[in-house]
C-alpha cells in the first residue's frame, strides 16, 4: 500500500513536472513570436528612394533580408531598366522588327506578360511598348523642347501592345515592328517589390513594408496591429488632408501630375502619357490604386488616370479585388470617386500641420 501511494505520488509530481515545462515552453515560444523588433534599411534605388521595414526576431536576420532584398532588386534593376545601355530589356528592344525570337530571362518573361494582360484589359490604355514616346517625353523635359507633331508620329508607329509576341513554351519574345522599344517603367516598380516580397518569405519575415517612390507593398501586420498604418491624400486638390487606412497583405500606389510635369504655351502636360495620343495628359487627375499585388497597383494607376474617371468605373470590373480613389479636375470642376473598398478601409481624417 505505502508503495502504491509512493507510485501515486511519484507520478503526481512527474505531471506537475511536465505542466510546468510545457507551460514554460508555451511561455518562451509566445515571447519569441511578439518580441519581435523594428528594423528600417533605406537606400537610392530605379531613380528613386527605396525603403524596407522588416519585423524581425534580431539585427542578424534583420541584415539577411536587406541583403537579399537589395541583391533581389539590384538583378531586376539589370533586367527591366530601359535607361541602362546594356539591360536585358534594351537588348530585347534592339531586335525589334528582326522577325527573331529571343530567349528571354523568366524575370523578363513575367512582367512582359502582366504588362500584356493590362494592356488587354485596359484597351491599350497601358502599354509597355510605349518606349518610342517616353524618349520623346524624356528629351522634352530635359531640353524644354515641345516634341514636333511629326515627332509624335513617327514614334506613335512604333507602338503598340499587340506587336508583342509571347512563347511561354520557350520563354522567348518577337518584336515585330520595326524601331519598337519596350519600357516598363509603368509596372515595374510594381512587379520589383511584388518579387521582394517573396524574398523576404522566403527568409522567414512575414510582417514587412516595401516602398519604392511611392509603390507600396505590405504583408503581415506588425506584432499587436491589425495593419500598417498608411496616410493618402484625401482627394482634395493641394491641400494637407489625408486618409489614414490599415493595410496588410496588399499594395497601394498613387499617380498624378503634382510634381511632374511639363508646361508648353501656357498648357500642363502630366509625365503619365496617354499612348493613343503620344502627348501627356492635359487635366490634372489623381489615382489611387489599392490592389493584391504590386504589379497591379503600379500600372492600374496608369489605366485609371488615362481611362479618367467616368470610364474608370466601368473598367474597374475588369480587375477583380482592385479598388481605386481618384480625383479629376476637368474644366475648373472637381469630381471625387471612390469605390466600396476605401469606404471600408478608411479609418480617420487626419489634418497635418
Amino acid at each position: 500500500m505505502h508503495k502504491l501511494l509512493a507510485v501515486y505520488q511519484f507520478l503526481g509530481r512527474l505531471w506537475i513536472h511536465k505542466r510546468l515545462f510545457y507551460g514554460l515552453m508555451g511561455l518562451l515560444l509566445t515571447s519569441g513570436v511578439s518580441a519581435q523588433m523594428r528594423f528600417s534599411f533605406h537606400r537610392g534605388l530605379m531613380g528613386t528612394q527605396f525603403n524596407l521595414i522588416v519585423y524581425a526576431p534580431d539585427s542578424v536576420v534583420a541584415q539577411q533580408v536587406n541583403a537579399a532584398v537589395s541583391a533581389r532588386m539590384d538583378s531586376l534593376n539589370q533586367i527591366m531598366s530601359d535607361y541602362l545601355d546594356g539591360s536585358e530589356i534594351n537588348r530585347l528592344s534592339a531586335t525589334a522588327g528582326s522577325g527573331k525570337w529571343v530567349p528571354v530571362s523568366t524575370d523578363l518573361f513575367h512582367v512582359l506578360q502582366k504588362a500584356q494582360t493590362i494592356a488587354r484589359l485596359s484597351n491599350g490604355r497601358f502599354d509597355p511598348t510605349i518606349g518610342p514616346l517616353s524618349l520623346l517625353w524624356r528629351r522634352a523635359v530635359r531640353r524644354k523642347e515641345f516634341p514636333s507633331a511629326k515627332e509624335r508620329r513617327r514614334a506613335r508607329q512604333a507602338v503598340g501592345y499587340r506587336f508583342i509576341e509571347l512563347d511561354s513554351l520557350h520563354r522567348s519574345v518577337r518584336l515585330l515592328k520595326p524601331g519598337m522599344r519596350l519600357d516598363v517603367g509603368g509596372i515595374g516598380q510594381g512587379f520589383a517589390v511584388d518579387e521582394a516580397l517573396k524574398t523576404v518569405h522566403a527568409l522567414g519575415v512575414q510582417a514587412t513594408l516595401l516602398d519604392i517612390g511611392g509603390d507600396i507593398l505590405v504583408g503581415a501586420a506588425p506584432p499587436k496591429s491589425n495593419g500598417w498604418r498608411v496616410e493618402i491624400s484625401s482627394g482634395k486638390v493641394n491641400d494637407q488632408d489625408t486618409i489614414t487606412i490599415l493595410l496588410h497583405d496588399a499594395a497601394i500606389t498613387t499617380s498624378g501630375d503634382t510634381y511632374r510635369f511639363l508646361e508648353h504655351k501656357g498648357r500642363r502636360y502630366s509625365h503619365i502619357m496617354n499612348p493613343r495620343s503620344g502627348l501627356g495628359l492635359r487635366h490634372f487627375v489623381r489615382a489611387t490604386v489599392l490592389a493584391p499585388t504590386g504589379y497591379q497597383a503600379d500600372a492600374l494607376t496608369k489605366v485609371f488616370s488615362v481611362a479618367g474617371l467616368r470610364k474608370s468605373k466601368k473598367l474597374l470590373k475588369r480587375f477583380p479585388g482592385v479598388d481605386v480613389l481618384m480625383v479629376e479636375n476637368k474644366n475648373g470642376r472637381l469630381h471625387v470617386w471612390q469605390s466600396a473598398g476605401f469606404q471600408q478601409l478608411e479609418i480617420s481624417r487626419l489634418r497635418k500641420r
